[in-house]
C-alpha cells in the first residue's frame, strides 16, 4: 500500500486540504484510495508511537493500527493528514531547528506501517509570517518560550528538509510554499491522490474562496465555465489575474508585529526564506510544487 502522510506545517492550510480532499469521497474509492477519519489515527499513531520501545516491537500494533483505520478494506493507497505529527505548535522551534523531533517520529511511524510505501507531504511558510503565527497561537506564553530563544534569521526549512531525508531515506518529501497554495490547490490535491494532471477534481478553487471577493470568485467561475478545457498552467495564470484585481488584501497581507522586528529585518528573513526554497528545490528526493 502506498502511504500519503500529510504533516502540516502549522498554520498553512488548516484543515482545508482534507476538506477539500473529503469532497472527492466517491472518486477517491474508484480509484483505491482511501481517506480515513482523522479521529481513526491521529490520537492513536501518537499513542502508540508512545509505547513502542523499538522498532521490533512494531508488529505488535501495526494490525490494530490499520484495522482501526481502514477496517477490513485493502487499499492501494491511504491518505493520513496531521500538522502536529512533527509536534505541537509551542514546541515547533527548538535550538534554532524547525521541528526538531521530525526524524524520530517518522522513524516511529516508518517501523510502526513496516512494509508499506510512505511518502511526505508538507508545505511550508516564510519563517517571516510563520513565528508570529506560532506566538499567536500561544497567548499565554512568551516569544521566548514559544521560540525556545530562537534567532529568526537562522531559521531554516531545508535543513528540516535535509533531516527528514537523513531519518528516512526511502521517504519522498513533496513540498511547496503557503505563499503559493492558492493557485497550485488543485494540483496539491491530484498529487496526493495520485491522479494524472488532467483528472478533474471538486474542491480546486476552496482556497481561493477564502481570500478572493464574492464577486470575484462568481466572475472567476463564469470565466472557466466559458472556457471549458483550460491547462493547469492556464488556471494558474487566470487565479492570479483574478486575485490581482478581487484578492482580499486583509487575508493576503499578513500584519507583523512582534518586538524588536523590524521591517528590514522581515525582509532579511523573507530573502533568505526565498533562497532556502531554491536549496530545497536541490535536495534528492524532494519535489517541489511551484506555480
Amino acid at each position: 500500500m502506498q502511504i500519503v502522510l500529510h504533516a502540516g506545517a502549522h498554520f498553512t492550510d488548516e484543515g482545508k486540504l482534507l476538506g477539500s480532499l473529503t469532497q472527492n469521497q466517491e472518486l477517491l474509492a474508484q480509484h483505491g484510495i482511501a481517506l480515513p477519519p482523522p479521529s481513526t489515527y491521529r490520537r492513536q499513531i501518537r499513542d502508540t508511537l508512545g509505547q513502542m520501545s523499538n522498532a521490533a516491537m512494531a508488529t505488535d500494533y501495526k494490525g490494530a493500527i490499520m484495522s482501526g483505520m481502514i477496517g477490513t478494506t485493502q487499499p492501494d493507497r491511504m491518505i493520513l493528514s496531521n500538522d502536529n505529527f512533527f509536534g505541537v505548535p509551542r514546541r515547533a522551534i527548538r535550538h534554532n531547528c524547525l521541528f526538531p523531533g521530525a526524524g524520530d517520529r517518522l522513524r516511529g511511524v516508518s517501523a510502526l506501517l513496516y512494509g508499506e510505501e510512505m511518502e511526505i507531504f508538507m508545505a511550508i511558510r516564510n519563517p517571516a509570517t510563520f513565528v508570529p503565527a506560532l506566538v499567536a497561537a500561544s497567548p499565554n506564553h512568551t516569544i521566548e518560550e514559544v521560540t525556545d530563544n530562537c534567532d529568526p534569521l537562522a531559521l531554516r526549512w531545508s535543513e528540516l528538509i535535509l533531516r527528514i531525508r537523513d531519518a528516512v531515506p526511502d521517504m519522498p518529501v513533496t513540498v511547496w510554499c503557503n505563499e503559493d497554495t492558492p493557485i497550485i490547490w488543485e494540483e496539491i490535491m491530484r498529487d496526493m491522490a495520485g491522479f494524472d494532471p488532467v483528472t478533474e477534481v471538486a474542491g480546486g478553487t476552496d482556497l481561493l474562496r477564502t481570500i478572493m471577493s464574492d464577486e470575484g470568485m462568481a466572475r472567476l467561475e463564469a470565466f472557466l465555465a466559458d472556457h471549458p478545457g483550460a491547462t493547469e498552467i492556464q488556471k494558474r495564470r487566470i487565479y492570479a489575474a483574478f486575485l490581482d484585481k478581487f484578492g482580499i488584501e486583509d487575508e493576503i497581507e499578513e500584519e507583523l508585529d512582534l518586538p524588536g522586528w523590524t521591517n528590514a529585518m522581515v525582509d532579511q528573513m523573507t530573502q533568505s526564506y526565498d533562497e532556502d526554497v531554491y536549496r530545497i528545490e536541490r535536495i534528492p528526493g524532494v519535489t517541489v510544487l511551484t506555480p
